[in-house]
């Protein structure tokens, strides 16, 4: 996610006329910052800090609690609940000399066209970059909430355009073909797997041979381009429903299957979908939507909160209503539209592993002030709904660490893939 989500291009007319935010203003304009019990409310307590985000304080009162861990320390890979990392976040010595992967890595490329899906394609135009009177650097918000209600952005600058993408497969040395494989499948995949740190195909390698995971295949699938609101990254990734799924099932794992000459698992126990950011609100969705598909989830600085564009009437809060309530109506219980979703429905059969990071992101659009906008708050949430269910899940506040912290991910990752893949164990209370 970057700090400009939702700005559409204006015209040079609209440039003139509106205002230049600073891309360092955090707090929007008119927001709802001193009445909790009204709607969009955005509560500021707990915050501290300079910087490109504020700094959240993982004791904050609103939070579940949590165990706090040594420098360094890593949560068990066999218990669930809530921990807190330290501040250092140091790649661990036995990875430190990651060789390349030693498997086959088979990329093709996909293009919209009327039989891919998500035919057209959406892109948002380019922000215009300004100055404040007082001579800092901004951009021009365009970009709305609809009177009475900053949940729904409006962004006239989101058109129609073609796609491109690149999906990556993974086979790891000595993989068996001769049976149905579980799979890992992560979306803002390209450039052979890698993200943020290091390359997880060499990881993987290195828990294959220890062990810790079992056989699989890795495929990574790219975005769909540009990010947040009016653009093909967030139009997919956003959207609470099972749209992406279906799409992943429909037009890339039938292709991974027939270009890698392999058959990948129809058991839900053995597929896992993983994502950073937006495509980690992206990872939870598969799973929520579609457990007939996916049970296992590992994301970081997942966007559990309103992202979701075009706006949907029927669950308006978008992601932040899989763990609770729109901001609208706070208070809101099913039937209402803006009622919260995971607390409502019956246990599903997920295991979850997820990370925020103290410094993630917080109400980056200004324009958005709806109460639904605070990356760790919405972790938090999420984490209190999880263990109020009873699911088995493990959820990390990463001290010192930004949005998709690129050192958390390298300490993390390996312990983390091995608790996503361990057997089913039942919760623990921390």
């Amino acid at each position: 996610m970057s700090l400009i989500l939702g700005i559409s291009a204006p015209t040079l007319a609209q440039a003139a006329s509106a205002d230049c935010v600073p891309l360092k203003a955090l707090q929007p304009p008119q927001a709802n910052t001193t009445a909790p019990h009204k709607p969009f409310f955005i509560d500021t307590s707990g915050l501290s800090g300079s910087g490109a985000m504020p700094i959240h304080d993982p004791h904050d009162p609103l939070y579940p609690e949590a165990i706090d861990l040594p420098d360094n320390a890593l949560p068990p890979v066999d218990k669930t609940g809530n921990y807190i990392l330290g501040t250092s976040h140091t790649l661990p010595a036995q990875w430190q000399n990651i060789q390349l992967p030693e498997g086959r890595i088979i990329s093709f490329t996909l293009a919209s066209s009327p039989t891919s899906g998500y035919n057209p394609g959406t892109v948002r135009d380019d922000p215009v970059p300004c100055t404040t009177s007082t001579g800092e650097a901004g951009m021009v918000h365009v970009s709305t909430s609809v009177p009475g209600d900053p949940s729904n952005l409006t962004v006239p600058g989101a058109h129609p355009a073609p796609w491109t993408r690149t999906v990556d497969i993974y086979i790891p040395p000595n993989t068996p073909t001769d049976r149905p494989l579980p799979f890992l499948i992560f979306g803002d995949g390209s450039n052979n797997g890698l993200y943020p740190g290091r390359d997880l195909f060499a990881m993987v390698d290195g828990l294959l041979k220890e062990k810790r995971i079992p056989p699989m295949i890795v495929i990574g699938v790219g975005a769909g381009g540009g990010d947040a609101q009016g653009s093909e990254r967030g139009r997919e990734y956003d959207t609470m429903s099972g749209a992406y799924a279906d799409w992943v099932e429909a037009h890339v794992l039938p292709l991974v299957e027939k270009k890698a000459s392999l058959t990948l698992s129809r058991n839900p126990e053995e597929r896992a979908t993983m994502g950073f950011s937006s495509s980690g609100a992206a990872a939870f969705a598969m799973a929520w939507f579609r457990p007939n598909l996916y049970h296992r989830v590992l994301a970081y600085s997942p966007s559990l909160v309103n992202q979701q564009w075009p706006h949907d009437p029927a669950l308006p809060g978008g992601g932040w209503q899989l763990h609770s309530p729109w901001a609208g109506t706070p208070e809101a219980v099913p039937p209402h539209p803006g009622a919260a979703l995971i607390p409502a429905a019956p246990l599903a059969p997920l295991h979850i592993w997820y990370e925020v990071g103290d410094q993630d992101l917080f109400y980056p659009v200004p324009s958005m002030p709806d109460g639904m906008h605070d990356w760790v708050l919405a972790g938090e949430n999420m984490a209190r709904v999880l263990a109020d269910k009873g699911y088995d899940y493990q959820f990390v506040f990463a001290r010192n660490a930004r949005h998709v912290d690129g050192p958390t991910i390298e300490q993390t990752l390996p312990e983390a893939l091995e608790w996503l893949w361990r057997p089913h164990m039942p919760p623990t209370t921390p």
